[in-house]
C-alpha cells in the first residue's frame, strides 16, 4: 500500500513515468515558442534589415520611382557641370601658380593641370563666371534636396553591401552625398560671410569639390544605364504602383526606390517636380540680384553684399566687402603720412599721393567682382596706369614690356593683403592704381589712398590701401 505522499495520483507525484517532476512544468513549450520566435525574428532581420528604415514597407511616398529620381538627376548633372566649370575658372582667375601669395592649395599638384594665364578680355569675364558660379549653385539647393529625398531608400538597403561591384556604388553614393552636402553646404556659408568650417574656404572649397565630381563620375557611370531607361518611359509612372504590380513587401524589388505599400498620393511626380521649381526661381528672384545689378539687385534678399552699399551715397556708394575697421587699417596708416614705394629694374621710387596725382592721370570703367557671386556695375576710376608706373623705375621683362607685379597693402594682418599680378594684367591699359572713383577721391573703405583696379579680376586681388609694388622677380 502506498504512502500518501507517495502513491500514485498523490499530491507529490505529477509525472506518470515515475520521474521527478520537470522544472517549470508546462512551462516547457511556450520557452520553446518564444525561442523559435526569436530564431524567426532574426532570421527576418537578416533577410529584411533591422525594423526602420532598413525594412521595405518603412519608406511609403508614391512619388518614389525611378523616373523622377532621374529627372532630378539629369537636372543636377547639368547644373553641377556649369556650377564645376565655373568653380575652376574662378581658382584659375586667382592666377595661383604665379606666386605663393596666390595659391591657397599649395598641396594642389595634378589638381591644377588646366591654369591658365588669366585674361583682362572681356574686363566683366569674373563678374560673369563667378556670378554664374554662385547664383547657379544657390538655384541648385532644392534640386539637391529634392533629389537626396528621391534616394534616401537607397542610403539603408539591405544588406549593406552585396557584392563587389555593389560595394562599389555604395562607396561612391556615400562620396558623393557628403560631397555634395559638404559642397553646397561651405559655398552657401561663404556666400553668407559665415565661416563656420575649421581651415581655409578656398582649401576645403576646392579639394572637396574634385572629391565630389570622382564620387559623381563613378556613380553616373554605374547607374546611367538606369536612367536612360527610366526616362524612356517619359513619366508614365507618375503615379503609385497598382496592387497587383506592387513588390512584396519581403522583398525589395526594382531599383529599391518604389514604396512597396504607398501610402495615398496627393500630389503626382510632375506636381512635385514644379514645387522643386517654383523652389529654385523663388531663390533666384532673392539671390541674382547681387551679380546682376539694376533694379533686380532690390530683391537681392539672401545676399549680404546685394542690396544695400553698406558706404553712404555718392561717388563711393557701392559695395565694399572689407571696411577700414574691418581689415585693422588705421587713419595713421592712409593719412598724411602715408607713402607708396615703387621698386623694380633696380631702382626704387617712392611717391606720397600729390606726386601720383601729377603723373598722366587715366580712367577706365571697371566692375567690382567678388567671390560670394556680389558685383558692382561699371563704375569710373582714374588714377596712374600700372605700366606707366613700371616705367618710371624702368621695370621691363624679356620682351621689352613690363612685367608682373607684386600688389602689397598697409593691411598688416588677413588674407590678400597682398596680391601678384601677371604681365599681362600689368600691361592692360585699363589696369590703374585708382585715386579716384566716380570723379571723387576714394573713400577710406575702398581704399584711400590708392588701390589697385585690373580688368577681370576678383575682387580680393584688387588690392586696397597700396604700400608697395614691386616689379619683376615672378614667374
Amino acid at each position: 500500500m502506498d504512502d500518501s505522499g507517495r502513491g500514485e495520483g498523490g499530491p507529490g507525484r505529477t509525472d506518470p513515468a515515475g520521474g521527478p517532476p520537470p522544472r517549470g512544468g508546462s512551462g516547457a513549450r511556450p520557452g520553446a515558442a518564444k525561442a523559435a520566435g526569436l530564431r524567426g525574428r532574426l532570421g527576418s532581420a537578416a533577410r529584411e534589415g533591422p525594423p526602420g528604415p532598413s525594412r521595405p514597407g518603412f519608406w511609403r511616398s508614391p512619388l518614389r520611382g525611378p523616373w523622377l529620381t532621374s529627372v532630378l538627376g539629369l537636372v543636377l548633372l547639368a547644373g553641377v557641370a556649369v556650377v564645376f566649370t565655373t568653380g575652376l575658372l574662378s581658382y584659375a582667375a586667382y592666377n595661383p601658380d604665379l606666386a605663393p601669395v596666390n595659391d591657397t592649395t599649395p598641396d594642389k599638384g595634378l589638381l591644377g593641370f588646366y591654369l591658365f594665364d588669366w585674361p583682362t578680355d572681356p574686363h566683366w569675364l569674373y563678374r560673369l563666371t563667378q556670378g554664374l558660379h554662385v547664383t547657379l549653385g544657390v538655384v541648385l539647393v532644392p534640386v539637391l534636396l529634392a533629389k537626396l529625398w528621391s534616394v534616401i531608400p537607397k542610403l539603408f538597403t539591405w544588406p549593406p553591401v552585396r557584392s563587389a561591384a555593389h560595394a562599389l556604388e555604395r562607396l561612391s553614393l556615400l562620396l558623393l552625398v557628403g560631397g555634395a552636402v559638404f559642397q553646397f553646404a561651405t559655398g552657401l556659408l561663404n556666400v553668407q560671410l559665415t565661416y563656420l568650417f575649421p581651415g581655409s574656404f578656398y582649401r576645403l572649397h576646392f579639394y572637396g569639390a574634385w572629391v565630389f565630381i570622382a564620387a559623381l563620375a563613378v556613380h553616373v557611370a554605374l547607374r546611367l544605364r538606369v536612367v536612360v531607361r527610366a526616362l524612356r518611359t517619359r513619366g508614365r509612372d507618375t503615379g503609385p504602383l497598382p496592387p497587383a504590380a506592387r513588390p512584396s513587401p519581403a522583398v525589395r524589388g526594382g531599383t529599391g526606390l518604389e514604396a512597396v505599400r504607398p501610402a495615398p498620393a496627393t500630389v503626382s511626380r510632375r506636381g512635385a517636380l514644379g514645387i522643386v521649381g517654383l523652389g529654385s526661381l523663388t531663390l533666384f528672384a532673392v539671390t541674382a540680384g547681387q551679380s546682376i545689378g539694376g533694379p533686380l539687385r532690390e530683391t537681392a534678399l539672401l545676399a549680404p553684399r546685394g542690396r544695400t552699399p553698406g558706404t553712404g551715397t555718392g561717388p563711393n556708394g557701392f559695395q565694399v566687402n572689407k571696411t577700414t575697421a574691418g581689415a585693422g587699417v588705421s587713419p595713421s596708416d592712409i593719412g598724411p603720412d602715408w607713402r607708396l614705394t615703387v621698386r623694380g629694374g633696380g631702382r626704387e621710387r617712392v611717391l606720397d599721393r600729390a606726386d601720383l596725382l601729377e603723373l598722366a592721370q587715366r580712367s577706365a570703367e571697371l566692375p567690382i567682382a567678388c567671390v560670394e557671386g556680389w558685383s558692382t556695375t561699371d563704375q569710373e576710376w582714374s588714377g596712374v596706369r600700372l605700366s606707366d608706373l613700371a616705367a618710371l623705375v624702368g621695370a621691363r621683362s624679356g620682351d621689352g614690356g613690363p612685367p608682373g607685379v607684386m600688389v602689397e597693402s598697409v593691411q598688416r594682418e588677413g588674407a590678400f593683403r597682398s596680391a601678384a599680378l601677371r604681365a599681362n594684367q600689368v600691361r592692360d591699359p585699363r589696369s590703374l592704381l585708382a585715386l579716384r572713383v566716380n570723379g571723387a577721391d576714394l573713400s577710406p573703405d575702398h581704399g584711400f589712398p590708392a588701390r589697385v583696379i585690373v580688368p577681370a579680376n576678383p575682387g580680393v586681388h584688387n588690392t586696397k590701401w597700396v604700400g608697395r609694388l614691386t616689379f619683376g622677380g615672378l614667374t
